[in-house]
Parts: C-alpha cells; sequence; structure tokens
C-alpha cells in the first residue's frame, strides 16, 4: 500500500459539527446541539433536552447489527454519545436549580428591606447575603464539583475507547 493512501486511511472521518445554541435564562449555560446523533437533525435535537442519569432501559449489546458490514461494534460510542448528552443535562439542571434558588433567596433579602432604604443599606444587605449564600453553598457546590469532574473523566475515558476502537481496524 502507498504511503499516501495509508495516511489518507488513517485521517478520513466524517465531519460533524455541534451547534451552540443561546444561553439558558436561568441556567446560564449555553446548551450544545449535538449533531452526531443518527437520525436527528439540530432542528429536532434543539427541541429535547436530555434527562439526567437517564437508564438505559435495554442493554445496548442487544442492538450490535448482525447483518452490518460494519467491522466493529458501536456500543462504545453510543455510550459515550448517552453519557456526553446526561453530563450536559446533570450540568444543566444543578445550575438551573441552583441560580433559581439564589435568585430567589436574594429577592426574599431586597424584599425585607424598608422602601425608604439608602442605596447603602442595599449594598450591604446583599454583601451580607452573599457571604452567607457562598457558605451556605460550600459543600453542596463542593459536591457538585467532585460529581462533575468524576462523570467528565468517565465520558472522556469512554470517548478514548470509542475513538481507539474505531481507529483499531485501521491500524491492524
Amino acid at each position: 500500500m502507498s504511503r499516501i493512501r495509508f495516511a489518507r486511511l488513517l485521517h478520513v472521518s466524517s465531519t460533524s459539527r455541534h451547534l451552540v445554541g443561546p444561553n439558558d435564562p436561568v441556567s446560564n449555560l449555553r446548551p450544545i446541539i449535538y449533531t452526531d446523533i443518527p437520525g436527528s437533525t439540530p432542528h429536532s435535537r434543539a427541541l429535547v433536552q436530555p434527562k439526567p442519569h437517564l437508564n438505559h432501559p435495554y442493554s445496548l449489546n442487544e442492538f450490535a447489527d448482525l447483518d452490518s458490514d460494519v467491522p466493529h461494534d458501536r456500543t462504545l460510542e453510543l455510550q459515550y454519545k448517552l453519557a456526553r448528552e446526561q453530563l450536559d443535562a446533570s450540568n444543566h439542571n444543578y445550575w438551573t436549580d441552583s441560580n433559581t434558588r439564589f435568585e430567589s433567596a436574594r429577592e426574599s433579602v431586597l424584599a425585607s428591606l424598608p422602601e425608604s432604604a439608602s442605596p447603602e443599606t442595599h449594598e450591604n444587605a446583599l454583601s451580607e447575603f452573599y457571604k452567607k449564600w457562598v457558605m451556605q453553598e460550600k459543600t453542596r457546590q463542593d459536591e457538585y464539583a467532585n460529581e462533575w469532574r468524576k462523570q467528565n473523566w468517565s465520558t472522556i475515558l469512554l470517548a478514548a475507547r470509542a475513538e481507539y476502537q474505531r481507529f483499531k481496524p485501521r491500524i491492524l
């Protein structure tokens, strides 16, 4: 096999372009609309919000296409795509909940001030509120950050395994 042809075999891959949507008004996160999910269009994907930590109702091995000419199993790739969406959804849900609770607490602090309160009083009240909020949320934030890191590394490793599985037939 010629050197150029071998190099092309190593570098040929289908292109996918993931889209980034506008900020969510509550979570303040910009959702990613994945276009590499089979059978979906960017428009249909934008209308569906994934749910966090979905347990797949079937074993993904049940869906191996026995009649396919595909030289490798795509189970890892599908697991990676599901894990990626679950990670995004859990991140979105955490920040939606956190920001909703924060805004509600902030509004209650501002509502408790008399209407004649000076701007300095507002600043002091909000400063005290922010300080208490950070201390109150520290444990929850740390737990979230540790869980997010764990899920993120798990998803990265799954992506690496799926990519290796796709790449392996090309080099053997």
